[in-house]
């Protein structure tokens, strides 16, 4: 049974989500402004959807769209970091959950030679000529609970940062999909199987989350997703309490 909110904090919740970053390229809008430690500021630019650069969300200097520092592909999500780093997750092959951490101040402008043609259609999701500072990988499969695990140094100036993954579900009602709350500092990531989202009761691949927030008030995790209305979880993260829209 749904929980009853009021209109004001459906509206309330419905904003945090909204203001969560989301996969590129769909959800660009949302994505944390970037600032370098030198204190240059950067720019996302969505290059439409027409022509060899649709779909195509890249970051850039301020008047500087034809030389792009930094490309995304489908699917990757930046994350802001408070160490000057600028963070990147992804899904990484069919299992994998990909991290990286960049640092805006050491990133080259590359011409869009190098990417048209093959980058939309391939399975990288991120292209940038030079290396991140720090990367990590986990499995989606992780086991429900929480974990302990070895996040790189630079991670470290993350508090929490909700991340989603598909899972291999054995049945129609199995979970197809699960949150999971990485809390680098802690060296934890919780794992939290939504046990609501089947294909049973949804068209797993057309409809799936695409982005989750913790909610400062009443510490419960809001999301939203793709052709799924946004949603407030239970306290235990793993079934829906309210639907906002």
């Amino acid at each position: 049974m749904s929980e009853p909110l009021s209109e004001s904090e459906r509206r309330r919740l419905q904003k945090l989500i909204e203001q969560t970053p989301g996969p590129a390229p769909w959800f660009s809008e949302s994505f944390p402004t970037v600032t370098t430690a030198s204190g240059k500021k950067l720019e996302w630019l969505h290059h439409g959807t027409e022509g060899s650069l649709k779909f195509l969300v890249t970051l850039n200097e301020p008047g500087k769209p034809n030389d792009p520092l930094l490309a995304l592909n489908t699917y990757a999500t930046p994350f802001a970091m408070s160490n000057g780093l600028l963070g990147l997750w992804c899904p990484e092959g069919r299992s994998m959950i990909r991290l990286m951490a960049f640092d805006p101040d050491q990133l080259q402008p590359f011409a869009f030679e190098e990417i048209v043609g093959w980058f939309k259609n391939s399975t990288d999701r991120v292209y940038s000529t030079v290396e991140p500072q720090a990367e990590f990988e986990f499995s989606a499969e992780l086991p429900e609970g929480t974990h302990e695990v070895a996040f790189p140094p630079e991670f470290s100036a993350v508090q929490e940062l909700c991340v989603t993954g598909s899972r291999r579900a054995m049945s129609e009602t199995d979970p197809a999909c699960a949150i999971f709350v990485l809390y680098p500092q802690a060296g934890l990531i919780e794992v939290l199987p939504q046990n609501w989202f089947n294909t049973r009761d949804y068209e797993v691949g057309r409809v799936w989350i695409t982005r989750v927030a913790r909610d400062a008030v009443s510490h419960r995790l809001v999301g939203g997703g793709m052709r799924l209305a946004s949603f407030c979880l239970t306290e235990d993260g793993r079934s829906v309490a309210s639907w906002l829209t």
